[in-house]
């Protein structure tokens, strides 16, 4: 087990967000050198976190602390109220994510909100990030899909993601990044047998005859997908989805930010390209516009000094990269609580996943 890394120069993580009192909120941003003095509180739940709780924080400050620095809100990341999220973020996704934004996050371009405060986890679980609120950017809509316009945005901006650390060795040093190999990957794969059994009996007539054919190709070779390919890698969000980016609205914001890092490993970048693609856009306008938007993602990464890889190579790791949408959706579905926007969510990402797959014939890539 990697340390934990816990901050001492700032407030300790707490049970609930009613914990969180000025002098707590104070506290977190005089840690990130921020002269201010926070007077009065009030939050309210954001997002549709699977495995943790986010809050949006409007703060009233003391006279002494209304310099130009101080934020009048910020968002608040913790541990999940409910149990069995809870149980599933503390098998080491809340430590990923407070390393990515202490350790890696200045390393990359892609845009994300900067982190004013991390701290956790602590034994019980509890962590806290305290965020820029990139307000009035808008959650992204897993169900409804996104424009083409939106899509073009996520792929450069992933890049940024990618490009910059490049098949840089001195990733594998980082101990608490995920790096999946073969030993690994053989108890995945039994994690996906059992898990993809249990998705289609669960959603039952919700999975169609073709897509339960695909999830348990798939899950009898996953251990395979996972470990082949290995000489190309960079950091990957791994959920890189709708829900989890943020994007301008007519009353402004940057075109678009990445936020959830708790999925976040080192892998084939294709996988992050093809799970936001396979699962964010309809299957017509996909279908319509993926090698546009491939040809995007490939000059963005070509742009910021990827060299020796070809756009057909490109295109070849994002057939074989669709393979991201199952594995992220139905362990993510058999391991959380459910919830009827859940559901629907999951059964959308399947569904969308298991068409292109389809589509790319990307079976025959196994």
């Amino acid at each position: 087990m990697t340390s934990r890394p816990v901050d001492r120069t700032g407030p300790a993580p707490v049970d609930r967000p009613d914990d969180i009192s000025p002098e707590w909120i104070t506290g977190a941003l005089r840690a990130s050198c921020l002269n201010v003095e926070v007077a009065a509180v009030a939050f309210s739940p954001i997002g549709t976190g699977q495995m943790a709780d986010s809050f949006r924080l409007e703060l009233s400050h003391a006279e002494a602390g209304l310099g130009a620095s101080a934020p009048s809100s910020v968002v608040v990341k913790m541990q999940a109220a409910d149990a069995v999220s809870r149980q599933a973020g503390a098998g080491g996704a809340y430590e990923n994510e407070i390393r990515f934004y202490r350790e890696l996050a200045s390393t990359l371009s892609i845009r994300i909100p900067k982190c004013h405060y991390a701290v956790g986890p602590d034994e019980d679980n509890r962590f806290a990030l305290v965020l820029e609120d990139l307000a009035p950017a808008e959650q992204g809509d897993q169900l409804r899909g996104c424009s083409v316009e939106q899509a073009q945005s996520a792929v450069v901006n992933l890049a940024g993601l990618h490009g910059p650390r490049w098949c840089d060795r001195a990733l594998l040093d980082l101990k608490w990044l995920r790096r999946i190999i073969e030993p690994f990957a053989g108890i995945v794969q039994a994690m996906m047998v059992d898990s993809t059994a249990r998705f289609i009996d669960h959603y039952g007539s919700r999975v169609s005859d073709a897509d339960a054919s695909v999830l348990r190709a798939f899950a009898e070779r996953s251990g395979h997908w996972l470990c082949e390919r290995s000489e190309r890698f960079a950091p990957i969000h791994g959920d890189y989805r709708l829900d989890n980016l943020l994007f301008a609205t007519p009353a402004g914001g940057s075109p678009v930010a990445a936020v959830d890092w708790q999925t976040a490993e080192v892998g084939l970048p294709g996988r992050d390209l093809a799970y936001f693609l396979g699962n964010s856009l309809l299957s017509e306008d996909r279908r319509k516009h993926e090698h546009a938007l491939v040809r995007t993602y490939h000059e963005a990464l070509l742009a910021s000094g990827v060299s020796d890889y070809t756009l057909d190579d490109c295109f070849d790791d994002y057939r074989y990269g669709q393979f991201q949408g199952p594995l992220i959706t139905v362990l993510a579905a058999m391991g959380l609580t459910h919830t009827e926007r859940g559901d629907d969510m999951f059964m959308a990402m399947s569904s969308r996943a298991c068409e292109a797959i389809r589509d790319l014939s990307s079976l025959e890539l196994l």
